[in-house]
């Protein structure tokens, strides 16, 4: 009963909340939802402190709510197909190489700079932390949100040749993000002996490559069994058990049920859409993936906003986070623009595209849920701390500032498409 009071808590605030953003603020969902969420959050600690019973319940249902596992290996695969099921193959293939060492040189690069700025800057705070703790945030701070990206794009009106690039980028890099996180959180743990290069690199064919190659097999299936019948009942009962199914074929078979997801909705969302769906069935299908994606984005968002019931950010922690927004913007320029400067006679690109690309890098819940699992004998509060800074002015200063700039410097491409991706 506690799991299913905590889940009504959600939704109900997540309905309250969306109907105010709707009504008043007429904010993007995704970041009204939060901006209400973390108001209310302060609102509510200030009623704890004086003895508020309902405070004190909503805190311990918050509290008891496993962030990490929820986001991980639940919401991630659900919220992943939804997106990519609206993605352009073909426009994906022609950004490949770019999409790919964005994905993976440069989420690499932007892990050592941000480790390595904060090996140095944290004893100017008299806090000095193991540089394998420092590279650990590096790595979880590094990839940007495809939740937060997909969610907050479609708003953006953005060139689709730039948007294709940020969301090819955001779908793909986290497989890459989370295999460097659990291999140096296992030297952390463990030492250098038990993370040797071997090691890394299976870890690295088991979950990302593993993770594509299920999805290709979820995918194609669930094409062949789309494309065998016309009912859209069933067709989309069919997607909802691929992802379900794959999701839990994944955990089983220890690779990245989110890239999986990713790569079978990209099939689905094309090669199904074009050959195995009728005009109905590929109505029915939208509607129902959009209203799941809206209803668990809103769910995700207010769930981050409210952990701020829970968490104890000092103000130490608040400065040093300032300074890590900084770090981390000055990461992604730099881990951006190496791999296309060195893909430049390929994929040329221009200042605009560069700012566009940094500033569109937002940073979400991923980065929150792999700081709420590290253990409790390394920096977890410091981390968990300066992540939740980050990823607050990413979704909220970055987010509601995208538009503004993309129009500003002339790569808006007019009215938003009603299917754009979310």
């Amino acid at each position: 009963m506690e799991l299913y009071n905590t889940l009504a808590l959600l939704i109900v605030v997540a309905a309250i909340f969306g109907y105010l953003n709707h009504r008043f603020l007429k904010l993007p969902n995704t970041i009204g939802l939060m901006v209400l969420a973390l108001v209310s959050s302060l609102a509510a600690i200030g009623l704890g402190k004086l003895g508020v019973d309902w405070v004190l319940t909503a805190s311990r249902l918050v509290r008891g709510f496993d962030f990490h596992t929820a986001l991980m290996q639940v919401m991630l695969s659900f919220l992943l197909f939804a997106g990519s099921l609206h993605v352009d193959v073909r426009a994906l293939g022609r950004e490949g190489v770019a999409v790919g060492a964005m994905a993976t040189v440069g989420t690499l690069l932007s892990t050592a700079l941000v480790g390595t700025a904060f090996y140095y800057l944290l004893p100017l705070f008299g806090l000095p932390t193991a540089f394998i703790h420092c590279l650990l945030f590096g790595a979880l701070i590094s990839p940007t949100d495809p939740i937060a990206v997909l969610g907050i794009l479609k708003e953006a009106r953005i060139d689709k040749r730039l948007e294709i690039r940020i969301v090819g980028e955001s779908l793909f890099n986290d497989g890459i993000a989370v295999v460097v996180f659990v291999s140096l959180l296992q030297i952390a743990q463990f030492g250098k002996a038990q993370a040797t290069p071997a090691a890394i690199g299976h870890l690295f064919l088991v979950e990302a490559v593993g993770g594509v190659v299920l999805g290709a097999v979820l995918g194609y299936g669930g094409f062949r069994a789309l494309r065998s019948i016309d009912n859209y009942q069933v067709e989309v009962m069919i997607t909802l058990a691929l992802v379900m199914g794959g999701t839990a074929l994944a955990a089983t078979l220890h690779t990245s049920g989110p890239l999986a997801m990713v790569v079978a909705g990209l099939i689905v969302g094309n090669q199904g859409r074009e050959l195995g769906m009728s005009d109905e069935t590929r109505e029915y299908l939208d509607k129902f993936w959009e209203l799941l994606d809206e209803i668990l984005n809103a769910v995700l968002f207010v769930l981050i906003g409210l952990e701020m019931l829970i968490l104890d950010i000092s103000r130490t922690t608040l400065v040093i986070g300032l300074v890590a927004i900084v770090v981390v913007l000055v990461a992604r320029w730099s881990s951006v623009g190496l791999p296309l400067v060195l893909l430049r006679r390929f994929y040329p690109f221009d200042r605009q595209t560069l700012r566009v690309l940094t500033w569109g890098g937002l940073r979400g819940g991923i980065s929150v849920a792999l700081a709420l699992s590290l253990p409790d004998s390394m920096p977890r509060d410091l981390i968990v701390g300066v992540t939740y800074v980050v990823v607050i002015f990413s979704i909220i200063g970055q987010g509601l500032t995208i538009g503004p700039l993309v129009k500003r410097l002339g790569l808006s491409t007019g009215p938003a498409d009603d299917h754009a991706p979310h």
